[in-house]
């Protein structure tokens, strides 16, 4: 096993979302040994199945998916609900993981985003045998992409998956 997706495909993903969708400029920020994502936070993610079986994880501070909601919503970001920031945290991980995903081996289909309120921190290696992690930062708190391949049996998802269905 390897992750066959380098760390710029990350970079270039996550930027083509944050700037062109929400005109939010999040840095990379390089990894020296771990990332780390604080208390709090909002997890996003889809599995991956068929010749590349994984999941793609995003996870941002509670600040941060705040704003990005804001922009993405068009609200005062007073008025956005938990409700609000975990669907936009869904559309995140969608966004930037189906960008990721065309780099990938094909054939690979996407479950559905899911997404979580985690209260634990979590720190991981920026990169393992089976695993990349790229960190960015914006005025607003942190983020990390975590493209992870799995095993086709870990790997096993729900049956709901993004499919094509011609007109």
């Amino acid at each position: 096993m390897g992750v066959h997706v380098d760390e710029e495909s990350v970079i270039k993903a996550n930027a083509q979302f944050w700037e062109q969708m929400l005109a939010m400029t999040l840095e990379h920020v390089p990894v020296e040994t771990e990332v780390c994502v604080g208390e709090r936070h909002l997890l996003g993610y889809v599995h991956l199945s068929g010749t590349w079986n994984g999941k793609i994880e995003v996870r941002l501070t509670d600040k941060l998916a705040l704003s990005a909601t804001a922009a993405m919503l068009m609200m005062p970001i007073e008025t956005v609900a938990e409700a609000d920031t975990l669907d936009a945290t869904k559309e995140i991980a969608n966004m930037v993981a189906g960008t990721i995903k065309s780099a990938l081996p094909r054939p690979c289909s996407m479950t559905v985003p899911e997404s979580a309120v985690e209260a634990d921190s979590l720190c991981v290696p920026g990169r393992t045998e089976n695993t990349l992690t790229v960190a960015f930062r914006h005025a607003d708190g942190e983020m990390m992409v975590r493209v992870w391949e799995q095993e086709a049996d870990a790997a096993a998802a729900p049956a709901l998956t993004e499919t094509f269905q011609p007109a």
